[in-house]
């Protein structure tokens, strides 16, 4: 199990922490961070799509951010999706509300569907 002290915990805290904080306004933030604010456009389509009855603007800040993070993470770097979706979860646990979980978990899930379809029929 990981631990609070993993540094790419860690690291996902960090870029969660200045991911919100952007949202309510304009600040600087770290390269990592910054990597995912440049795709916010193209990251919140997907959000849109695997969440159609949440608008963008109506989602929690907090889950919207580890939502991205998340989003990014799956899209474009080569760390397993259960890694991603698992760490995610953790990250709605400690920062979101008692339904972040599950939205996240749910979100990621339908993401993850629609962008790896290669990866879901190899295991069929």
């Amino acid at each position: 199990m990981k631990s609070a002290k993993d540094p790419r915990h860690k690291k996902r805290r960090r870029i969660v922490k200045q991911l919100f904080a952007k949202s309510f306004h304009e600040q600087q933030i770290d390269d990592d961070a910054q990597l995912i604010a440049d795709k916010f456009e193209l990251l919140d389509q997907q959000i849109s799509t695997s969440a159609p009855q949440w608008p963008i603007d109506k989602l929690n800040k907090i889950d919207l951010s580890i939502l991205r993070l998340a989003t990014w993470e799956i899209m474009n770097t080569d760390t397993p999706p259960k890694v991603v979706i698992d760490e995610a979860v953790e990250l709605a646990k400690e920062f979101g509300g008692d339904s972040s979980p599950s939205f996240v978990n749910g979100v990621l899930g339908d993401i993850l569907k629609r962008n790896k379809p290669e990866d879901n029929e190899q295991k069929d």
